[in-house]
């Protein structure tokens, strides 16, 4: 999973008491902005404004949301029927951020999202400003842009021109993860969240490309999820240290030291064996903290549990997505059992 998808978390709209009107305000012109900039797809094909290839990419991405709705059981409605031409590279941009000596994120909670790792903005000015207010207040901060998000079918959500930034399989995958997000929704639970609409897209991939004659799509590189563990293992090892309760001068020294040896490690797993493969010399040579690890992991946590369900449902959708329900009904340590158990893996 290449990093621009890593970043690729909900940006919700919700409302309450629990942060200031203005960052409210904000979100909520954002989103009205993106409504009211809206165009049917079906004039956007037809619209010469638009560039052939993007308005060629438009018509393609509509026969594979009729798709989601026809053969993956996903929502029927009009979400990712309609375009947005942005005028910035990203529609939002997230605000992650822990304190010194913990890889835990600092949470926010809404009612209609519960609680997030994240505050989403629709302008990269003022997420840098939030993430420098965090930082002069001692906690680690990370901004990461967005590419797509989801309203969880509070309204029509469009595509958006920074869904273009990759290949076609990309952008038919985060519709369809999109979509999964409506049909199935967890508060509180990202890594479930994440995992079952990472799953619906891989899957739903497959499908798509079975049903029209297509080689199999790529699936997730051999160095994506090796990347991936290499950052996992950083956290483990960053959080293991802040366990120790030694002080801070120590913890702020040897915090340093890990993320120093994860640089080598890198440096190691990608001259030696990827060949020079330099995707994500930028992450690792951009400052790293707690607060920048925080994204990964949340995407593909359960999605071997939700294969395996999938299997266990005959390839069956309508029979699967009810399982999610049924999963998603259980509470949290039972359901974390038996994802556990369906993914073989050993639950926290």
């Amino acid at each position: 999973m290449r990093l621009t998808r890593v970043a690729g978390l909900l940006a919700l709209v919700g409302l309450c008491g629990c942060a200031p009107l203005r960052y409210y305000a904000h979100v909520g012109h954002g989103q009205l902005s993106l409504l009211a900039q809206r165009e049917p797809i079906a004039r956007a094909i037809v619209d010469e404004r638009i560039e052939a290839g993007v308005r060629e990419r438009l018509r393609r991405v509509q026969a594979a949301r009729r798709f989601a709705s026809e053969r993956l059981d996903l929502p029927d409605n009009r979400s990712y029927t309609s375009y947005v031409q942005l005028d910035r590279p990203f529609v939002t941009w997230s605000v992650f951020a822990t304190t010194e000596f913990s890889v835990e994120p600092v949470t926010h909670c809404f009612p209609i999202a519960g609680c997030v790792a994240y505050l989403g903005y629709f302008d990269r000015t003022l997420a840098e400003r939030e993430a420098k207010r965090l930082a002069e207040q001692g906690d680690d901060t990370a901004v990461r842009g967005v590419a797509a998000f989801s309203t969880l079918g509070w309204f029509a959500d469009p595509i958006v021109s920074s869904m273009l930034r990759g290949g076609d399989d990309e952008l038919d995958g985060v519709v369809f993860h999109e979509l999964a997000h409506q049909k199935v929704y967890l508060r509180d639970d990202s890594a479930f969240n994440e995992s079952y609409a990472s799953f619906v897209a891989m899957q739903g991939l497959r499908d798509w490309h079975a049903a029209n004659h297509l080689p199999a799509p790529v699936s997730t590189s051999r160095q994506d999820r090796a990347f991936t563990h290499l950052v996992l293992d950083l956290r483990e090892r960053l959080r293991a240290l802040y366990a120790t309760g030694q002080a801070e001068a120590v913890l702020r020294r040897r915090k340093h030291e890990e993320i120093d040896a994860f640089r080598e490690r890198y440096a190691h797993l990608r001259d030696q064996e990827w060949n020079g493969d330099d995707a994500y010399d930028a992450f690792v040579a951009a400052p790293i903290n707690n607060a920048s690890l925080v994204p990964f992991g949340l995407y593909d946590r359960w999605t071997d549990a939700f294969a395996a369900l999938f299997a266990r449902d005959g390839a069956d959708w309508t029979v699967f997505h009810e399982d999610v329900r049924a999963l998603a009904r259980l509470p949290a340590p039972q359901r974390a059992r038996r994802l556990a158990e369906l993914s073989g893996a050993k639950p926290d």
